[in-house]
């Protein structure tokens, strides 16, 4: 047999006899109540950094996120030049701005085009955001076709709107 082992039933006599020390002691009125807020002031609990964040902090945030956004959105806001369609702008010289009927891969790898020009009208180039009103629907616009070898318009422009 191990005498180094004790049972629980060693030990309840001792535990008991300690239990009745302690319960005699009798500490004075608010000796716990003054401990307790000393070791609260000397330790105070933790906070962690989601408790640290109050509302205004939320609404700074939030308002700098907010403005950020439209800042981006009003920088990069689709232009209608700028869509991917016919009508994105192929090139600028001395005499206007030529309007891209077609992809600008096709205008470049075209190998004879030639400039026509010719009268074209009004409400075929509405789409194009020539400006169209009942009194001048009716009329023609003077511009400057570049065509391809096959006759097909590539681009566009326009020598004098009215």
């Amino acid at each position: 047999m191990d005498t180094n082992k004790t049972t629980a039933t060693d030990r309840d006599p001792l535990f008991d006899a300690l239990r009745a020390e302690v319960g005699r002691l009798d500490a004075p009125r608010g000796v716990e109540k003054e401990l307790l807020q000393a070791f609260a002031k000397l330790h105070p609990p933790k906070r962690r950094w989601y408790q640290k964040l109050t509302v205004p902090s939320f609404a700074l945030a939030g308002s700098l996120v907010a403005g950020a956004l439209v800042l981006a959105f009003a920088v990069r806001a689709p232009h209608p030049a700028d869509d991917g369609r016919a009508g994105a702008l192929v090139a600028l010289d001395g005499n206007g701005v030529f309007i891209a009927l077609d992809s600008a891969e096709r205008i470049a790898a075209e190998p004879a085009p030639r400039m026509v020009a010719t009268d074209v009208p009004r409400t075929s180039l509405a789409a194009l955001g020539v400006p169209l009103t009942p009194e001048n629907a009716g009329d023609s616009v003077r511009a400057e076709m570049l065509v391809a070898a096959d006759g097909q318009p590539l681009a566009l422009r326009l020598s004098a709107l009215q």
